[in-house]
């Protein structure tokens, strides 16, 4: 009978189970807290099994817990500690814009955490993050990795080692090996914040940008990976076919080849071997425009020894770009002041010509070769093979060399003046128009001073060897020597003459520290004759003023 018995309630209670794996909770008891069960085809106890106290489900799995609605094939629903197991095809939806998909997921609803597992995607607006590790936050909105992931965002691959993304703020953290892959660049670095919703990446650590034949080395910086435009910290580098610019920050416009360097900024181009520093540097890659100032030097070493020009702007204009033929024209303007190992000069402002190496200098220049010192309106230098190799003096040349050192000079005055060299000292010169020279002829035996000639002529042509005079040569000329004990005084020195050692730079440090000339020294402005200006008036042509 007792056996009988069972074998009737047995049934009973099974279909009862069944009955209850079926059935949906209509009105379940209002508690956000809870989790609570929608619906399962087959609900089971094991009560002497592995887990006694949870209920066993299978078919269609749903859940619901604050907003969230979660799915599965199977699932251990712990009721009393709130949380649960899934198992196959978890997929937990929340809202229009966020799901999270994984083969195995753990959640506890009093801490509203998602531990999903294995082929783990997350989901949200236009973001996919994928993992086999993945902690979900739902009270703060963040997700971790950290066995490795993969986000996809519009062009935008990211993978590294360890990683959270925040769906409230759209930001996500990548840290340890990371790589952000676009079709128009790499990016390589150690830590990086990107920002979904305007695609923006924050570098922080050692990083290398990488996009096509430019690389960007950067340990602080932002990229804005759709317009291409960095802003870049902490001594960055940007380098792009043979061309660097470094400074303690920089902006790069990828897409219009813009580079900006602030403080301390380097700009190196080793291909034509010239470059640029200051604490402002402009740079434009397609047009090869260079603009820098504040403390700006352009640096010339395509002759061997380094020719600095310091000036308060400097422009650099570039030709034939994209060439084997190219060359740069560098202005230097307001207070420049050059400096190489066998030549200096002071002016107001420069123009020099990478083409032939030639250095025009403008309003009362002063250039210093060895212990020859030239003045004139304008003058003009022409380097060769790592030296200097011609000069030419126009308007009001004045040449001064240093005889000895009791204040003897050579000294030549003329309208205008060339001058030739060979291996870096002067082989001949030549003075045109309205010449006066002063020059002590030397004894060969002793290299003392034989006397003091003055000369007055039309033309003057002076021919050295080994750096002394050997012959001059001039047409019609008066002159005057006088024993080196019986100068008078108001022969030893011209017009105009004035020692300017005290200007002269030092070296590539000094060109930095303007030191102008002494009051009553500046050269003469003298008017030059220019042809009148003609004015059409009633189809006649008059010659008059313009403003007539």
């Amino acid at each position: 009978m007792g056996n009988s018995s069972f074998s009737l309630v047995r049934p009973l209670v099974l279909l009862l189970l069944a009955m209850l794996g079926v059935v949906c909770l209509s009105s379940p008891p209002d508690d956000p807290k809870r989790v609570y069960l929608i619906h399962a085809d087959n609900l089971n106890f094991d009560r002497f099994g592995r887990r006694p106290e949870a209920q066993i489900l299978t078919g269609n799995v749903q859940f619901r817990h604050k907003g969230a609605i979660l799915k599965c094939d199977s699932a251990y629903f712990f009721e009393a500690s709130n949380s649960f197991e899934a198992f196959g095809h978890v997929d937990m939806e929340q809202g229009d814009t966020l799901s999270l998909n994984s083969d195995y997921a753990y959640y506890d609803g009093n801490e509203q955490m998602a531990y999903a597992r294995y082929n783990v995607v997350l989901r949200h607006r236009q973001t996919k993050l994928y993992t086999d590790s993945l902690d979900f936050d739902r009270m703060y909105n963040l997700g971790y990795f950290f066995e490795g992931g993969k986000m996809t965002d519009k062009d935008n691959v990211l993978t590294s080692d360890w990683g959270q993304y925040d769906t409230q703020t759209r930001e996500a953290v990548f840290c340890y090996e990371v790589r952000l892959t676009n079709p128009r660049f790499v990016l390589d670095t150690d830590t990086l914040y990107y920002y979904t919703h305007n695609s923006l990446a924050h570098v922080v650590g050692p990083s290398v940008i990488t996009s096509g034949q430019s690389i960007i080395n950067t340990t602080e910086g932002y990229y804005d990976t759709n317009a291409g435009i960095a802003r870049l910290y902490e001594r960055s580098t940007i380098v792009s076919d043979g061309r660097h610019i470094t400074g303690d920050s920089l902006f790069y416009d990828e897409q219009n080849g813009i580079s900006e360097g602030f403080y301390n900024v380097i700009y190196d181009d080793t291909g034509n071997r010239n470059g640029l520093t200051g604490d402002y540097v402009y740079y434009n890659d397609s047009t090869g425009y260079a603009y820098a100032t504040d403390r700006a030097v352009a640096m010339d070493y395509s002759q061997g020894d380094t020719l600095y020009m310091h000036a308060d702007t400097i422009k650099m204009y570039t030709f034939d770009i994209g060439t084997d033929s190219v060359w740069r024209r560098i202005h230097c303007y307001n207070k420049v002041r050059a400096y190489r190992t066998d030549m200096q000069a002071v002016c107001d402002s420069l123009v020099y010509i990478t083409r032939d190496s030639c250095m025009t200098m403008y309003r009362d220049p002063i250039t210093w070769y060895g212990e020859r010192q030239l003045l004139g309106e304008v003058i003009t230098v022409y380097m060769k093979d790592s030296t200097i190799d011609r000069a030419h003096v126009h308007g009001q040349a004045f040449s001064i060399e240093r005889a000895d050192e009791d204040k003897h000079f050579n000294q030549i005055s003329s309208r205008d003046m060339y001058a030739y060299f060979r291996d870096g000292s002067i082989d001949m010169g030549e003075a045109v128009g309205n010449v006066l020279a002063i020059y002590y002829p030397v004894d060969e035996k002793d290299t003392s001073l034989i006397g003091h000639v003055y000369v007055e002529t039309d033309t003057l042509r002076m021919f050295m060897r080994n750096k002394m005079l050997n012959k001059i040569w001039m047409p019609k000329a008066q002159g005057t020597m006088y024993p080196i004990t019986q100068i008078p005084p108001q022969k030893r020195k011209l017009d105009g003459f004035a020692w300017f050692d005290y200007i002269r730079p030092t070296d590539k440090d000094d060109i930095f520290v303007w030191r102008g000339k002494a009051a009553g020294t500046e050269l003469k402005e003298i008017k030059r004759s220019a042809a009148p200006l003609q004015v059409i008036r009633d189809g006649n042509i008059e010659i008059g003023k313009a403003d007539e």
